[in-house]
């Protein structure tokens, strides 16, 4: 590894968090307070990665499972720092030992029995992903502006100013 490898990917985010802050303290607490993922949790799973691509020479798919989950939970994590929409994002929990399967199942042996957990955990997480980010959207969009009680008011006044043609 050479420095670039390194201090690249550290430019990267000081930047995107100078851009995300916006005018808040740059501290150290605040930087691990909102890069613990990328610090801690990542490099992790990367690790388990390197370790079955680079150290055991393909012969040990079961690291792939943690390094899988880790990666998973880690991104999952990450963004939900940097938007603050943990509420949106928590399927990416139930996705992640579904990565960390379809890694092993991959990779391995291809025990065709993994297909089962893992179409289960992604079916799910992915239902609840679309289910809590059409309702985030649709809250952030339409309920949070006017257009509703506009449609309100003007479907109000279309039925009290439209007149039958019978009466």
């Amino acid at each position: 590894m050479n420095k670039r490898t390194i201090v690249g990917p550290v430019l990267i985010l000081l930047g995107a968090y100078l851009i995300l802050n916006k005018g808040g303290e740059l501290e150290a607490g605040s930087i691990f307070g909102t890069f613990w993922a990328t610090l801690f949790i990542i490099p992790l799973g990367l690790f388990f990665h390197w370790m079955y691509f680079s150290m055991t020479r393909r012969r040990a798919a079961g690291l792939l499972i943690p390094g899988g989950i880790l990666l998973t939970v880690g991104l999952v994590c990450q963004v939900s720092m940097l938007t603050g929409d943990w509420g949106t994002t928590w399927p990416g929990f139930i996705l992640a030992p579904a990565v960390g399967l379809a890694e092993f199942y991959w990779f391995g042996g291809r025990n065709r029995w993994l297909l089962i957990p893992i179409n289960i955990l992604v079916v799910i997480s992915l239902l609840f992903f679309s289910v809590f980010t059409v309702e985030a959207l649709f809250n952030r969009t339409i309920m949070g502006q006017p257009f509703i009680a506009v449609a309100l008011i003007l479907g109000g006044l279309a039925f009290m100013l439209i007149r039958k043609k019978d009466s």
